[in-house]
């Protein structure tokens, strides 16, 4: 009798072990798939995104033939992007040497002439709102930023007041800085990451504090 039950426990814990492993295996599977999944939707990958120094395009937003990570991406964010076939929106969660952007710095955005029909630089708080500021301001667009003869611009980036081209930050924190560019020369789809990144405005820390 003594021997069926030892026999009995012993199958028992080999099964017990077996569904175990089982269980991590699946829960590996599982979890490994929703973050693959989740990070394809957030962040995007080579196949959907295109990285041009601190700026970052998803290469089919808004197009009919656009993926289904990209299409998931934007209903994520209750975002209606203009399609790629006219326009390129940028996203800039870093400045030029890859520092996260953050209201308590100063920034200096920096660049030429884009060469498009109409564009605009707009500061996003981390959850993709609009900062609120007593001057009301929130994105300075081809038409009202000041722009040299030689179509040279300067634009900062600050908590306080600055002369010239300033884009309020407040105490947003975490910032995100919003290119968008409307039947431009600028094009992912020819462009070579380097030759873009030197198109495309820089993106320099003055100071924190």
């Amino acid at each position: 009798m003594h021997f069926y039950w030892y026999k009995f426990k012993l199958l028992l814990a080999m099964l017990t072990a077996r569904l175990a492993d089982v269980s991590v295996f699946l829960g590996i599977v599982l979890l490994g798939g929703l973050g693959t999944s989740w990070y394809m939707v957030e962040a995007g990958s080579a196949i959907t995104t295109y990285s041009a120094g601190p700026w970052v395009t998803w290469r089919n937003a808004a197009r009919a033939d656009a993926d289904p990570y990209t299409r998931a991406h934007f209903a994520r964010l209750g975002a209606m992007p203009l399609s790629t076939d006219i326009a390129r929106t940028y996203v800039a969660r870093t400045d030029s040497a890859g520092n996260r952007l953050h209201s308590s710095c100063e920034y200096v955005i920096e660049g030429d002439e884009l060469g498009a029909h109409w564009w605009s630089l707009t500061a996003f708080d981390d959850r993709g709102a609009l900062i609120p500021n007593i001057a009301g301001r929130h994105a300075f667009t081809s038409q009202t930023m000041t722009i040299a003869p030689d179509g040279h611009f300067m634009l900062t980036m600050a908590r306080d007041a600055r002369p010239g081209n300033w884009l309020p930050t407040g105490g947003a924190g975490r910032i995100a800085l919003v290119l968008e560019i409307v039947e431009g020369r600028v094009s992912t789809l020819a462009a070579s990451p380097e030759t873009e990144a030197a198109m495309l405005p820089e993106i320099r820390q003055v100071q924190c504090r």
